[in-house]
C-alpha cells in the first residue's frame, strides 16, 4: 500500500475516482496495491488509440516554387479532363478542379508580378522623390491584370479546397500510379524512422504555477501516433498522458515545498511503444 495525496494518480496516470474499491480513505489516507490483502483488481477496459488529427499545409507533390506551381497547375488543369472517365469525375466536377487552377494561375502567373513591378516602381519613385535632381515626379499606380474571360474568381482557399478534391481523387481504387505521376500527384518518397535509435526530444520550463513540456514528431509525425509522457514525483514513474499534438501542460498542482519532478517520454504507434526513452528531464518545483 502507499499513502494517497490530493494529487495522486492511478497506473494509467489520471486521478482516482471516489469509487476505487482499493482506497481506505482516512488520517493518512491510502492506496492498496496488487500483493496487499483485500486488494481488487480493477476491471479490464479496451484499450483506444487517440489518432492526431493532422493539418494540410502543403502537399509533397506541389512544388514550393512560384514558377513551378504554375507550371503544375497547368498540366493538372489539362489532364484531368482526360481521366475523367476512368476516375468517375463528373463534367461539373472537372470544371471546378479546373477553375481553381485557372484561378491560382492567374494569381500566381499575371497578379502577383504585376503588384511586384508596381513595387518595385514605387521604390524607385521614393528614391526619385528624395534624391533627384527635380522636376515632374509622376507616382505609380497600380493596374491589375485583365482577368482572363475564360477564369472565374474564387472564394479564398481554393488551393486548400483544390488539395481535399485530389486526395479523394488518389483513395479511388482506379487512380493508378501512372494516372498519379501524368497529373503530378506523386511526391517525393517518405522514409520511416529508425525506430532503434527514434526517441523524443523532451524539454521541460515551470510557466507560473505549471510544468510546460515541449516535444515534436521530429518529421515522422506520418509513421507515429502517441507520445507517451511519464512522471515521477518522487514515488516512481507513472503514466502523465498519452499526447497526439506536439506540447502538453502538466496541470497538476506544484507542491508547498521546494521538490523535484522528473519527466521523459516515449513514442507509440498502435499502442506499443517504439523507439527509445527520451533523457530524462529534471526539473524544480514548488517551496
Amino acid at each position: 500500500m502507499r499513502p494517497l495525496t490530493w494529487d495522486s494518480t492511478d497506473e494509467n496516470g489520471q486521478p482516482y475516482l471516489w469509487s476505487n474499491e482499493n482506497i481506505r480513505w482516512g488520517n493518512p489516507s491510502y492506496i492498496l496495491e496488487p500483493g496487499d490483502p483485500g486488494y481488487i483488481p480493477p476491471p479490464a477496459t479496451p484499450t483506444t488509440t487517440t489518432r492526431k488529427r493532422t493539418r494540410m499545409k502543403h502537399q509533397r507533390y506541389y512544388p514550393t516554387r512560384q514558377a513551378e506551381q504554375t507550371l503544375w497547375l497547368e498540366n493538372f488543369r489539362n489532364k484531368i479532363g482526360g481521366y475523367a472517365t476512368t476516375l468517375g469525375l463528373s463534367p461539373a466536377e472537372v470544371t471546378e478542379l479546373v477553375a481553381k487552377c485557372d484561378w491560382l494561375r492567374y494569381l500566381l502567373g499575371d497578379w502577383l508580378p504585376a503588384t511586384r513591378t508596381w513595387n518595385l516602381a514605387c521604390t524607385q519613385a521614393v528614391k526619385l522623390g528624395q534624391t533627384g535632381t527635380g522636376g515632374a515626379l509622376t507616382l505609380p499606380v497600380f493596374t491589375a491584370p485583365d482577368l482572363p474571360e475564360d477564369v472565374t474568381p474564387q472564394d479564398q482557399g481554393a488551393l486548400s479546397l483544390l488539395f481535399d478534391r485530389i486526395a479523394e481523387i488518389k483513395e479511388n481504387n482506379n487512380c493508378t500510379d501512372a494516372i498519379c505521376s501524368d497529373l503530378g500527384l506523386i511526391g517525393a518518397t517518405e522514409s520511416a524512422p529508425d525506430y532503434a535509435t527514434l526517441a523524443p526530444e523532451l524539454s521541460a520550463t515551470l510557466s507560473g504555477n505549471q510544468v510546460q513540456l515541449g516535444w515534436t514528431w521530429q518529421g515522422y509525425g506520418k509513421f507515429l501516433d502517441q507520445c507517451e509522457i511519464q512522471v515521477d514525483r518522487g514515488n516512481g514513474w507513472q503514466v502523465l498522458t498519452f499526447d497526439t499534438t506536439p506540447g502538453y501542460t502538466d496541470t497538476a498542482a506544484l507542491p508547498t515545498t521546494l521538490t523535484e519532478w522528473k519527466y521523459r517520454a516515449i513514442y507509440r504507434v498502435d499502442d506499443q511503444q517504439v523507439g527509445q526513452w527520451s533523457a530524462v528531464l529534471s526539473i524544480a518545483v514548488g517551496g
